[in-house]
């Protein structure tokens, strides 16, 4: 944990490494046909395999019955306590890609979505346009122009995209335009406080001038909003660890939330295998590396239980690949559970391990959320795994005298 008031004293630089791979979405519950969950019924001999070497246990990202976002999910991993160290995920999309925003400004992700003609919701995500798609439609809402406030609109991946908004007098105490759920209007954007009464009039006013410029057309004729923030100031991850951190994400959220912490975010392409070659090429230049690996989130999310099992397959099949860095401590972990019966994130804790030179003869018989209930780790708070990251890879002195 990133607060613990002796961390200072305890670590120590060493030249072993640790590999921290974060499957977003990672659990998930049982299929009422067969009663295994997408873990239990994919054939994932590598996983096992480690598992059985390796010390198991579940994780809970927040508190239990709390629904972790991504951003609270992946920050307990770090070991940020997600209810202290809470930001939107507008500035986690925006530093994503790369975007300074400094104290005067507020950012908001933004998804495109499709109403029908009476201006309720038939599709959150707008059926998950590519890109190549959402560019123009980013182009045209970029030509938004509100009175007294500097507003910027880019493009982020797919059906996603960043709005920022730059003035005196903003605030970010605004609940999201999203309202989960489809058959319903979009929710107005409503102050919370004082301070952000003026940021919800200029979203309400880009929501409308969005709805103007895509009203006419079939699919992605309305944006949400969601997670207005502004850039916080946070322990620094590699300082505080005393770590040479480099994180490894296709997707520009994730890279957002490795630069917050303060990590080295390294280029890389748009999928799972260009990142085991970034890993592999910078592998000498750090200790500590986060990789991500997104599919398995998207397919619960979209209720898709084979292609969930099919993503953590196509997972399973390269885990050879990052077991042969020889890192000293791998730790697979996962941000959240996302079962596809639910169609969404969930509370459910998250299947864990941590393999090290140390771990022999605590394995467990898979890696799924039944065995790992019984592993050697049992039930933790995320936040603490990064203190048993360092201490599998010898970088934690003794406490005290």
């Amino acid at each position: 944990m990133i607060d613990f008031p002796y961390l200072d004293q305890i670590c120590i630089e060493t030249p072993s490494k640790i590999v921290m791979l974060v499957v977003d979405g990672l659990g998930g519950l049982p299929h009422p046909d067969s009663g295994k969950s997408e873990l239990e019924t994919a054939h994932t001999p590598n996983l096992d395999s480690l598992a059985a070497s390796s010390a198991c246990g579940l994780t809970t990202p927040v508190l239990p019955g709390i629904t972790p976002g991504s951003g609270p999910g992946h920050m307990a991993l770090f070991g940020y306590d997600p209810v202290k160290y809470l930001v939107g995920r507008g500035v986690l999309e925006a530093l994503g890609i790369g975007l300074e925003l400094g104290p005067n400004a507020v950012a908001a992700r933004g998804n495109f979505c499709t109403v029908d003609e009476q201006g309720r919701l038939t599709d959150r995500r707008a059926g998950r346009i590519k890109t190549a798609d959402s560019a123009p439609l980013v182009e045209l809402l970029d030509t938004i122009d509100i009175p007294g406030v500097s507003l910027e609109v880019y493009p982020v991946q797919d059906y996603r995209f960043v709005l920022v908004m730059r003035g005196d007098g903003l605030g970010s105490s605004i609940p999201d335009t999203d309202p989960q759920v489809v058959g319903v209007p979009p929710k107005p954007a409503v102050a919370s406080y004082l301070d952000s009464e003026r940021t919800a009039r200029i979203a309400n006013s880009f929501v409308d001038a969005a709805r103007d410029l895509l009203g006419s057309r079939a699919n992605a004729n309305m944006v949400l909003l969601r997670g207005f923030s502004i850039e916080p100031e946070w322990p620094e991850f590699g300082q505080s660890y005393r770590l040479n951190p480099a994180a490894i994400a296709a997707y520009p959220m994730y890279r957002g939330l490795a630069r917050l912490a303060g990590m080295k975010v390294l280029t890389t392409g748009a999928d799972f295998d260009a990142e085991l070659k970034t890993l592999g090429s910078n592998y000498s230049d750090h200790d500590y590396f986060f990789l991500h690996y997104k599919p398995a989130d998207g397919a619960g999310e979209d209720g898709d239980f084979d292609a969930k099992v099919t993503r953590l397959e196509e997972l399973d099949a390269r885990i050879p690949a990052v077991f042969e860095m020889n890192a000293d401590a791998l730790v697979v972990a996962g941000d959240h559970s996302t079962p596809a019966i639910m169609e969404a994130h969930s509370w459910h804790p998250v299947p864990l391990m941590i393999n090290s030179r140390l771990t022999r003869g605590q394995g467990s018989e898979g890696f799924d959320e039944r065995h790992c209930r019984l592993g050697a780790l049992g039930s933790l708070s995320a936040t603490n795994l990064m203190l048993l990251a360092l201490a599998h890879a010898g970088k934690l002195a003794k406490f005290g005298a």
